[in-house]
């Protein structure tokens, strides 16, 4: 089993606020990202995952300005398929990897997106998860081969070599709980991404990820496993449930659910599901956000003391997670706070 990976997260939003941040002055400034990557990777943390979706600052752009003005930070970099073509984001990112020393990951996003805009003409849903696999077939093999020929359906290259070489072959990582999602990942992807379900549902889909494996032919090393959640934690329990259940009343004076850009995804639909189960599930995974906020890592909250926080934690790695993508806001302090309080003693 790898080594626990700590990462947390930058926002790229142009318009401030996001997740109930407090930050005005500066917001979406290179200089506010800069800030955050540095106290990231002073506070304990590898790098921090950059979202990505249309209207939103360029994630590839973002990840290479701060990886230039930082020294370990790895941003993993959100991507999308129809967005980038193969080969294009297979230089990008040897070429990042060449110029940081290999500080790249990879997040690769098939969920739909404002499609029309930047021309992806892509919209079926199994058909989208087909384009992923070539995708990555791709990227890998133009990442570790020279001379690379690939006649897919969807993409061809001929003759075609990445240069510079990655330092490494950067880790992909990849999202999704639809069956179509589970058997690219089971065979294509180093890295499994949960959001923030109950053990018991994490525990059936890492299951049924190996299951898959084993019947698909996975050809790489062993798929590894990661949660992306948000973490509300506190000196004690009740200060920090205090704290949870005032966002949430004032998330809920607005009186409408935003999803951000999970709308309609398998795996968006479960964790909104989960609040008919219970406000609370396990021992502080809190399911009231999802019922007035974003969608994604904000649906699901775990809340409570540091030591309680890091509880709920090891008992997902318990069952094999070894990758962690945390936050909370506002980001400026969390990174450090949590990064202080939280990582030693899951470490």
């Amino acid at each position: 089993m790898s080594a626990r990976e700590f990462l947390w997260y930058l926002p790229n939003m142009v318009q401030p606020g996001h997740r109930g941040d407090d930050t005005v002055d500066g917001w979406g400034s290179l200089d506010y990202s800069v800030e955050l990557a540095r106290s990231a990777e002073d506070h304990g943390w590898g790098g921090a995952l950059i979202g990505t979706g249309w209207g939103r600052p360029d994630t590839f752009a973002l990840a290479t300005a701060v990886a230039a003005r930082t020294r370990t930070f790895a941003p993993l970099v959100a991507a999308r398929p129809g967005y980038w073509q193969p080969a294009h984001f297979a230089s990008a990112t040897a070429t990042l990897s060449a110029l940081t020393g290999g500080r790249v990951l990879v997040n690769v996003v098939t969920g739909r997106d404002d499609l029309a805009a930047y021309g992806d003409t892509e919209a079926d849903y199994a058909r989208r998860y087909d384009r992923t696999r070539e995708f990555l077939q791709i990227v890998r093999r133009l990442w570790t081969e020279q001379d690379v020929t690939y006649d897919g359906e969807f993409y061809r290259v001929a003759h075609s070599t990445v240069v510079p070489r990655p330092v490494v072959p950067p880790r992909l990582y990849f999202g999704g709980a639809s069956p179509e999602a589970e058997e690219v990942s089971a065979t294509e992807a180093d890295v499994q991404l949960f959001w923030g379900e109950p053990l018991e549902g994490i525990a059936g889909r890492i299951d049924r990820l190996h299951t898959l494996a084993d019947k698909l032919g996975r050809e790489h090393p062993p798929l590894e496993f990661g949660l992306r959640i948000t973490t509300v934690v506190r000196e004690t329990s009740d200060e920090a449930w205090r704290v949870a259940q005032a966002r949430v009343a004032e998330m809920a004076k607005t009186g409408e659910v935003q999803i951000d850009g999970h709308r309609g995804s398998v795996g968006q639909r479960r964790l909104l599901d989960l609040a008919d189960r219970g406000e609370v599930l396990d021992s502080c995974l809190y399911t009231a956000p999802g019922r007035y906020g974003g969608g994604g890592a904000g649906t699901t909250w775990l809340v409570g003391s540091f030591t309680e926080v890091a509880g709920a934690l090891e008992r997902y790695a318990e069952l094999g997670v070894t990758h962690f993508v945390l936050s909370d806001t506002p980001y400026r302090t969390e990174v450090v706070r949590i990064g202080d309080r939280l990582l030693p003693l899951l470490r």
